[in-house]
Parts: structure tokens; C-alpha cells; sequence
């Protein structure tokens, strides 16, 4: 039996039902897909993000640092020194750099920065840079940013080749060549490791303390300078030293080393914020203008003292700025990083001409008059200009200006207790095993031809 009218009726309403429904159907054909997408957003948005920026940044500033060790660093020291021994200062800062990159990814960055918890070493957690991969991250100064840890791996990697051949322009022109590589491996081993882990990791004993370092006054520059003196008085003075004509060979190389410096500076200050932001570039106006401060000034003290402006006058007041604002350079205000550009080169300038003739060290390049001195003051400074009131980006809660410039003080004393106590047992055990000083015949033939057989000049 046949309802024809019914089944009409039925597909109407069949129809008319279809129709009504249909916004509804997709409507819930598209928001199934938008709740889906909305759920990985958050769950995006909860995993750490790694920027392609802030990696593309920190690879630039891992090379400029670089840059900074060669050719800047030896072109530096190499001018400073006497012409007959100018590829000996090249070929220490090549083979330190190259010794403690090596040593840095097979037991280094895990002493450093393992993730261990004790506040005097990382541990052997990464010793072969075991676990680290294309995957795994590190952490920036922003919650929920991070960069990939290769790079972050590889940026402290230059700081750790750097800062043991800053030592080497104290006892430039008669140190042999073997015992100034093998003291900087067991140096960068026993002083430089623990003390950036105990200044730059979250479990570090100053770095729970709150000692404000942005990118090295203690690790770098306090550490190189007490090491250097160290070895300067252990090794003693240059053949000739006040009697022979030791002038810097070329001032013009030594220019060119510290303008190379100043310009791969800008990759340890900037890169030490771990992000292309507005940290990177506080960091950059006080690089700039703090060493614009110290040549000036330097220059200022000199035409005043001696009556003429040097170049090694401006050299010298152009690194002096640099190492007084690494510390606060991405933590004091613009204004603050000009008054310690000013502040500092006096004081540098008086540790190099009085107080090194007062004691008559020998101290080649000046390491401790100028990152020694330089790096303590900034150091301290650090503590004064971090205040928010002088422009700086403030204390934590609960710090006070006093409270905080204690914490810089104990700081710089931890620093130079445990390298000074350090360096000078390594340099009594290197002087077992190879001996420390070249003879007399090698000194005066000049470090060049007796250590590596070649001259940096041929008259024709």
C-alpha cells in the first residue's frame, strides 16, 4: 500500500529539516578543526620557542668574539711586543684558542655548565657533549624563550678561548711556548671552568648569591688579570728589562688589533643577553659610549701628565672601556656607562705608570693594570649603576645599593682568591714538567726563530 501525500509530506519535511540543520552541520565541521588548532596553539604556546632571530644573532656574536681572539687579541699583543718576537705572541693565541676549544666540548662546557648542583662545578653530565643535540635548548633571560644549546654551547666556548691568552701579554717575550699552552689548559681546567660556573649558573655560588657579572668582569677579566700578574712575578722580568729598548714595534698593528676588539666586543657584550632584544641593544649604546668615555679621558690624563696624547695612550683607554663596562653592560643605564668610561682609565692609567714603576713588575702588555684594575672597578661599579635611580635596570626585591655593592665585592674577592691560589700552584707544577722560562741565548735571539724557526719580517 502506496501513502503517496505522506511520503510527500515526509521528504518536505526530510528536506526542509536538511536545511535547517546544515548551518549546524558546518558549523561543526569547521569547529572541530579550529578546536583542534586551538589546542595545539596552547600547547605551542606553553613549549619553549626558539627564534630563528635570536639564533641568527647569537651565531654573530659567537664569531665576533671569535674575532676578537684572532686576529684582534694577537694583533694587539703582537704590536706591543719587539718585532723578534711577534709570531710567538700569534702562535700562543692561536694554539690557547685552539687547545681550550677542544678541551671546552670534551669536559669544558660540562664543567661549566653540566647541571649539576653544586655551586663550584657542573659536573661530568655533558663531559663529550653527551645529551646535547640539534634538539636540545638552553635557556634565556625571558620565560619560555630559548636558543638552541649548540649555540649557547659554542658562544661560551669563545669566552673560555679568550680569556686564558689575555694572560699572556703579562709575560710575553720569555715564556716558552710549551709551558704558555700547557698552563692555560690546566688553568681554563681549575680556574676559569669553576668560576664561570660558579658567576653564570643557575646553581653557582656567587650566581645565588646575586653578583651581577652581564659578560665577564670577574670571569673574564679580573680572572686573566690576577692569573697574568701572577705569572709575570713567578717568571720575572725581561733580560734588559729598564735598560734595553722595549718599545712596541708597531703601534699601527696595535691599533689595529684593539679596533678589531672593539668591534668583536660588541658579540661578547650584546650576545651575553642570549636575545636579539632590547637588552642586546642597552648593551650596545654602553659599548659604545663607555669606551668612547675611556679613550677620551685616558687621552685627557695623558695630555695633562706627559703633555701629549699617545696612541698607545688611546689603545690602551679604548680596552680599559671595554673591560669596565663588560660587568654592567647590559645593567647600567647609558649615562652610567659614560662615567665609568671616564672613571675607569684614570685609575688604569695610574696602575701603568706609577704603581707598575713604584714595584718595577714587568708586566709587557699591562694585563693587570688594565683588566685586572679595570675589570675590579667595573665590577663594582656594577652594584652602584645597576640602581634605577642612576639609570640602570635596578635591584632585585629586597636590594639595596649597599647590599647589592657587597655581594660585587665579595664577588671580585672570591675571584681573586681562588686564581691567585690557583695560578700560582699550576705555574709551579708547569715549571716541573717543562720549565716556565726560555734561556737567555733564546730571549735575546728573540722568541720567534728559537721557539718556532720562523722571523714575522724579512728586509730585502
Amino acid at each position: 500500500m502506496s501513502f503517496p501525500k505522506f511520503s510527500s509530506t515526509l521528504a518536505r519535511v526530510g528536506a526542509a529539516s536538511a536545511a535547517l540543520l546544515a548551518p549546524a552541520i558546518a558549523f561543526a565541521q569547521q569547529a572541530a578543526p579550529a578546536a583542534a588548532d586551538a589546542a595545539a596553539t596552547a600547547a605551542t604556546a606553553a613549549a619553549p620557542v626558539v627564534d630563528k632571530g635570536d639564533t641568527a644573532f647569537m651565531f654573530i656574536a659567537t664569531i665576533l668574539v671569535l674575532f676578537m681572539l684572532v686576529p684582534g687579541l694577537a694583533l694587539f699583543y703582537g704590536g706591543l711586543v719587539r718585532s723578534k718576537n711577534m709570531l710567538s705572541v700569534l702562535m700562543q693565541c692561536t694554539m690557547i684558542g685552539a687547545v681550550v676549544m677542544l678541551i671546552w666540548v670534551i669536559y669544558g662546557y660540562s664543567f661549566a655548565f653540566g647541571g649539576g648542583t653544586s655551586p663550584y662545578w657542573g659536573g661530568t653530565a655533558k663531559m663529550f657533549l653527551m645529551g646535547v643535540n640539534t634538539t636540545t635548548t638552553a635557556a634565556t633571560f625571558s620565560k619560555g624563550v630559548v636558543i638552541p644549546e649548540f649555540i649557547f654551547m659554542l658562544f661560551q666556548m669563545t669566552f673560555a678561548a679568550i680569556t686564558p691568552a689575555l694572560i699572556i701579554g703579562a709575560y710575553a717575550e720569555r715564556i716558552k711556548f710549551s709551558a704558555s699552552v700547557l698552563f692555560c689548559a690546566l688553568w681554563a681546567t681549575f680556574v676559569y671552568f669553576p668560576i664561570a660556573h660558579m658567576v653564570w649558573d643557575s646553581n653557582g655560588f656567587l650566581f645565588k648569591m646575586g653578583a651581577l657579572d652581564f659578560a665577564g668582569g670577574t670571569v673574564v677579566h679580573i680572572n686573566a688579570g690576577i692569573a697574568g700578574i701572577c705569572g709575570a712575578l713567578l717568571i720575572g722580568k725581561r733580560t734588559g728589562y729598564g735598560k734595553d729598548m722595549m718599545a712596541p714595534h708597531s703601534m699601527t698593528l696595535t691599533m689595529v688589533g684593539a679596533s678589531m676588539l672593539w668591534v668583536g666586543w660588541f658579540g661578547f657584550n650584546a650576545g651575553s643577553n642570549l636575545e636579539a632584544s632590547g637588552g642586546a641593544m642597552l648593551a650596545t649604546v654602553n659599548t659604545f659610549i663607555a669606551t668612547a668615555a675611556a679613550i677620551v679621558s685616558w687621552s685627557v690624563v695623558e695630555t695633562f701628565t706627559r703633555g701629549k696624547a699617545s696612541m698607545l695612550g688611546g689603545a690602551s683607554g679604548m680596552v680599559a672601556g671595554l673591560v669596565a663596562i663588560t660587568p654592567a653592560a647590559g645593567i647600567a643605564g647609558p649615562m652610567g656607562a659614560i662615567v665609568m668610561g671616564l672613571i675607569v682609565s684614570p685609575l688604569c692609567y695610574f696602575f701603568v705608570s706609577v704603581v707598575k714603576n713604584k714595584f718595577g713588575y714587568d708586566d709587557t702588555a699591562d694585563v693587570f693594570g688594565v683588566h685586572c684594575v679595570g675589570g675590579i672597578f667595573g665590577a663594582l661599579a656594577t652594584g652602584i649603576f645597576a640602581s634605577a635611580s642612576l639609570g640602570g635596570v635596578g635591584y632585585a626585591d629586597g636590594v639595596t645599593m649597599s647590599s647589592q655593592f657587597m655581594v660585587q665585592l665579595t664577588a671580585v674577592i672570591t675571584t681573586i682568591v681562588w686564581c691567585g691560589v690557583g695560578s700560582i700552584i699550576l705555574y709551579k707544577i708547569v715549571d716541573v714538567i717543562v720549565g716556565l722560562r726560555v734561556t737567555v741565548e733564546a730571549e735575546r735571539e728573540g722568541l720567534d726563530l728559537a721557539s718556532h724557526g720562523e722571523a714575522a719580517y724579512h728586509t730585502s
